[in-house]
Order: C-alpha cells, then sequence, then structure tokens
C-alpha cells in the first residue's frame, strides 16, 4: 500500500508499504480522506522529533474492508470514522475515566501507524460508523469537532455568557461554530483577517488590537479559549485575563510560557487544560451534532489534495493561510 512517511523534519514521502492484516480485535479500514491536523504540523517541522520513521495522519475516514474474528456488529463496506487516541484502560487514570491523559495511549500517527494511507488496522471499539445523514465532507472533520467539544465542555461555562477565541486554526473555527450553536457570546482574534472575516460571518465579534484588558474586562468575558499553541500568544492571554474568567488551554504550545502567580490568585483566574476528548462520550456527542445538522464542521475545508501530493499540502498547512486541508487517498 501507498503511504506518506515522516523521515526527519520537512521530509515527508510516499513509499509502498506492506498492507496491514487485522488481528482479531480489529477492523481493516480502506481509507478514503484524512485531514491534516495542527499537530501533525508540529511533527512535520520536527518541533517534536519521532524516534522512527513514521506514517502520519489521524483525522481519517474510510470504508470497512476486512474484520477480525473477535469482532462483532460490523459489515463489510460500512463507512468509518477513526477515533485515533486509544487509552490502556488500566492504568490510574483511566480507572478514573480520564483516559485523555493516559501516560500509555496508542496515538495514531504519532507512536503507531497513521492515516496517510492507503489502509489502516484499527481496534474496533475505536470506529465509529457514520450515518447516511454525514457527508465526507462532515465525516473528515469529525475528530477535530470532537476536540472543540471537549474543550467547551472543560470551561463549564453557562450558556449566554460571552467567551473569547484566540486563533482560528480548525479547532478554533469549529469551537466558534459550536459556541454560536449553544448560545454563548463569542469574540474572537487571529492574526489572519480573513479567517476573523469568516468567523464574524457566522456571528462571531472581533477583538480589538489595543486595549485588550479592559475590552475583556468590560465585555464580561467569562472564558478564554486558547487555541494558538504559541507560548507568545499564551503569554499575552495570562496577562490580559480578566478578573474572575477561566483560560482554558487547547492550543499545543511546546515552549515555557509565563505568568504572574499573584494576578492568578488575587483575581480568581483559573487555567484550565483540555487535551483531546472523553471516550466515549465527547464523540458520541460529535456524531449527533453532525448527524442531526446542528454542526457543519466540513465548512472549515479550505483545500484538498491527493495522497502524491501530500508534502505539498502539508507546506499549506503550514503556511497558516488556510483553515484545513484535506488529502484525499482514493
Amino acid at each position: 500500500m501507498k503511504a506518506g512517511v515522516l523521515l526527519g523534519p520537512r521530509q515527508l514521502q510516499i513509499q509502498e508499504l506492506k498492507k496491514p492484516v487485522p488481528k482479531a480485535h480489529e477492523v481493516l479500514i480502506r481509507l478514503s480522506s484524512t485531514g491534516i491536523c495542527g499537530s501533525d504540523v508540529h511533527l512535520f517541522l520536527g518541533d517534536r522529533l519521532l524516534t522512527s520513521p513514521t506514517v502520519l495522519g489521524h483525522e481519517g475516514i474510510g470504508l470497512i474492508e476486512a474484520i477480525g474474528e473477535e469482532v462483532t456488529g460490523f459489515e463489510i463496506g460500512q463507512r468509518i470514522v477513526i477515533e485515533p487516541n486509544i487509552p490502556c484502560g488500566d492504568c490510574r487514570f483511566c480507572r478514573q475515566g480520564r483516559g485523555n491523559i493516559c501516560p500509555h495511549k496508542q496515538v495514531i500517527g504519532v507512536n503507531t501507524s497513521g492515516c496517510f494511507a492507503e489502509y489502516i488496522c484499527l481496534d474496533a471499539n475505536f470506529c465509529w460508523q457514520l450515518p447516511d445523514t454525514i457527508s465526507p465532507e462532515d465525516a473528515v472533520c469529525i475528530e477535530p469537532l470532537a476536540v472543540a467539544v471537549h474543550a467547551l465542555k472543560c470551561g463549564a461555562l453557562e450558556a449566554q455568557e460571552a467567551i473569547a477565541i484566540f486563533g482560528l486554526g480548525a479547532i478554533g473555527m469549529l469551537l466558534c461554530q459550536l459556541a454560536l450553536y449553544k448560545g454563548y457570546r463569542v469574540w474572537v482574534k487571529d492574526l489572519n483577517p480573513e479567517k476573523q472575516e469568516s468567523a464574524q460571518q457566522m456571528g462571531a465579534n472581533i477583538l480589538p488590537d489595543e486595549s485588550l484588558d479592559s475590552f475583556l474586562y468590560d465585555y464580561e468575558i467569562a472564558g478564554i479559549f486558547d487555541c494558538v499553541g504559541v507560548a507568545k500568544a499564551t503569554n499575552q492571554i495570562l496577562a490580559a485575563a480578566p478578573r474572575g474568567s477561566k483560560i482554558i488551554l487547547v492550543g499545543l504550545a511546546n515552549e515555557m510560557a509565563q505568568f504572574v502567580p499573584l494576578k492568578i490568585a488575587r483575581e480568581g483566574i483559573s487555567i484550565l487544560p483540555s487535551i483531546i476528548y472523553d471516550h466515549p462520550a465527547d464523540f458520541a456527542e460529535t456524531l449527533d451534532l453532525i448527524a442531526t445538522n446542528k454542526i457543519q464542521p466540513g465548512k472549515i475545508i479550505s483545500e484538498r489534495f491527493p495522497l502524491n501530493r501530500i508534502e505539498e499540502a502539508m507546506e499549506l498547512a503550514v503556511s497558516g493561510k488556510v483553515t484545513k486541508v484535506v488529502v484525499d487517498i482514493i
């Protein structure tokens, strides 16, 4: 099978690999499309170094081609979306229902073979059947929408409250769409004016460039979602956060951020982490939101490329000029 293998920073090569065979508890999926995620970009750039050449990609959809002997409830030809983070189920965090921070979890496209390939085998418990009401465009954006669903839950904010979203990549844009649907008053900020305009067309407001701290306080911003993934932006958010607000860390900055403990404590500011999603609740909610036409995540797709142009697709994603790039396998 053909697959996009990361050999090193900015070295993504199409190679011919052996087609996988499903184990007893797995299904074999013939992949059709895979979205490029911000974490794929970081790996491609070498911000995180992998220990060996790896097939990247985790936002995959496709059709079941073979079924392991212990698997029930699936049929050949069914449409599937992949849930790519697989906790061990045995550690203390998994036993506490916190599998999203399991230190032993399998991460498709990071520590196990990914979805920029023609085929993948996956534990059937992490394969979700797609209802007929979900289009292929929406289906390939299910995984990032699940990240946004989880992030909004982590904020634990009341509907109608005002929130600010910094960073309008795929997650930030999906979070904007989701929060507007759920009745929040949404303010956004991104260095790319076209992304801000897209969010504004959804119904969001654009944050000002100046006097940000006083603006956030005066407009009673209760939750600030950091979707940028750059420590410099996180520092600015920490400095500008208004009294009593919650900062939800969604972007995955890998550098040191700074804050003044006195400000955080004296002003009652909360810093909350949000990482991936909880299995299985967040994926189940995400599928329902799309299947019932409440959210249309496929609207964020900017460009599509065939698998043999994956390096070009990744370079476009690196540029930050577009919101979501999708690689079509077939």
